[in-house]
């Protein structure tokens, strides 16, 4: 017999858990919902300006778009440009923004905005390398002078990376020697940089980066070289004169094509403007949240009223396991069984204190209704039924008297169903009968400390965070509740029978 057959009920409780974490894993990764309530989420705010004079032709306007961006992630791209039609099109593997319009003259002015969330990995591209392109030099002085200048980096570098450092470091320096401005003086760092290392036969590919800066209009992209160093690209900031991507540096354009293209205009031009906001991070996974896949079976997507009323319902998992645990490890007996999770729920629509004495009010004078309807000799449907309209009039009285005194808190109280209030009422009454008023305060004691205990947990911001905006941890209560059940030892309210033992050893 194997283990799952001789434990098929913690077998259940695994899978349950590997379940809930694995959904929440995905929920997590894939949208980013946060894992704690009031989380705030850096996201920069791009755009992109176009200004050309059209000649009164049809205008093409294609722009390169920034496609996974390393050390971001896109989270919303528009264009705000009337009249023109924009498209985000795929034209040789690159994302580019058309827009097209039939005819326009005069100047003209596009946009293009990008919202980018900061990512803490991810900030290196790993992708299979182009075929190197043999140099050009115009001269042979020029010539000499790379090759002069590639065997002093050589022979301080032992691989592609070490050898692009060298060779950034002799073409930015502050005085650079005369092979370097000799290469320089036609060409930019970036170019001269390329041309060194194609040489040498290590491939390279010359990008656009957009320096991030806080409210900073106008802008322009700098360039930079990545290299393949044999297993991924590294990026070389040639401002900085560093290796690796800096931390607010928006790698917009890679390859060679043009990062902007007109038909139809003249004198183009694009600037570019950014603003870092904090936003709620709730907020922005929600916008991210699309209608495929599993996500179209996400409670985000319900209407605000229904979201409201499950926000509640999936706090009960987390009660109800309270109410287990007390039960059946504490050895806790209550009046009813899942009647204390009511009672929390009852007391999260309204404040604890004024919940708290509206409940205790309506039992008590339930319990005294219940005492005169003795004395008919009633049916026990005849008499609950006229215990619940007896409860409906007791909550209609204090409702009204608390709204004199300043208390709305008496009508929340008709979430608790009637039935249950007035179940309650007839339990309690038999008992008292039976058992005495000690058993009643006991039973009612009991039921009131673990509705306080469950209250306190359900209404916890962290636990109402997660249960709601990742419902699939509800599971995890209930592989909880399937281990629990098994549990046949003492309560721990049942050791006191044995004190004796402690008190007199043998």
């Amino acid at each position: 017999m194997t283990w799952v057959q001789r434990h098929p009920v913690s077998c259940a409780a695994l899978l349950l858990l590997l379940l809930a974490l694995g959904v929440a894993t995905w929920r997590y990764t894939r949208f980013r919902v946060p894992l704690r309530p009031g989380e705030q989420a850096e996201v920069w705010f791009v755009e992109a300006r176009i200004d050309f004079e059209a000649e009164g032709v049809p205008v093409t306007v294609s722009l390169d778009l920034p496609d996974a961006p390393p050390g971001f992630r896109i989270a919303m791209e528009q264009s705000a440009s009337p009249g023109y039609g924009f498209a985000v099109v795929e034209e040789q593997g690159e994302r580019r923004g058309e827009w097209t319009i039939r005819t326009a003259r005069g100047p003209q002015t596009l946009y293009y905005k990008v919202q980018i969330i900061p990512e803490t990995q991810g900030r290196e591209a790993a992708v299979a390398p182009p075929a190197v392109a043999a140099p050009v030099y115009r001269d042979e002085a020029e010539a000499t002078a790379a090759a002069q200048l590639l065997a002093a980096a050589q022979a301080t570098s032992s691989g592609p990376a070490s050898l692009a450092r060298e060779l950034l470091r002799l073409l930015a320096a502050a005085e650079p020697g005369q092979n370097a401005a000799l290469l320089l003086t036609s060409r930019s760092p970036a170019a001269g940089l390329d041309l060194l290392l194609r040489q040498a036969g290590v491939p390279t590919r010359l990008s656009l980066g957009l320096n991030l800066e806080d409210g900073r209009r106008r802008q322009e992209l700098i360039p930079i070289i990545e290299v393949f160093t044999g297993q991924r690209w590294q990026v070389f900031d040639l401002a900085g004169g560093r290796q690796g991507l800096p931390e607010h540096l928006l790698l917009w354009h890679r390859g060679s094509r043009s990062l902007l293209d007109v038909t139809g205009g003249r004198d183009s031009r694009v600037g570019f403007s950014m603003l870092r906001q904090a936003v709620p991070a709730l907020a922005l996974a929600r916008q991210q949240m699309g209608v495929a896949g599993l996500a179209q079976f996400d409670i985000h997507h319900l209407p605000v009223e229904e979201q409201g009323m499950l926000k509640l319902l999936l706090l009960l998992p987390v009660g109800v396991l309270v109410v287990v645990f007390m039960r059946l490890l504490v050895g806790l007996r209550t009046a009813g069984t899942f009647m204390p999770v009511l009672l929390a729920v009852a007391f999260l629509q309204s404040a604890l204190l004024p919940g708290l004495a509206s409940f205790v009010a309506i039992v008590a004078l339930g319990l005294v209704l219940r005492g005169c309807l003795e004395r008919f000799n009633l049916l026990l449907v005849a008499r609950i039924a006229a215990l619940v309209i007896a409860v409906i009039f007791l909550i209609c009285l204090l409702s009204v008297v608390g709204y004199r005194l300043g208390l709305n808190t008496g009508m929340t109280l008709t979430f608790f169903p009637m039935v249950i209030i007035a179940w309650t009422i007839e339990r309690m009454s038999v008992l008292w009968e039976e058992e005495g008023a000690r058993e009643v305060l006991s039973q009612g004691g009991g039921s009131l400390l673990v509705a306080l205990i469950a209250y306190g947990l359900m209404s916890c911001a962290p636990v109402r965070h997660l249960s709601f905006n990742y419902p699939e941890l509800n599971l995890v209560p209930l592989a909880l509740i399937l281990l629990l059940g098994q549990y046949t030892g003492y309560r721990l309210l049942e050791l006191r029978r044995f004190r004796f033992f402690v008190e007199r050893p043998l």
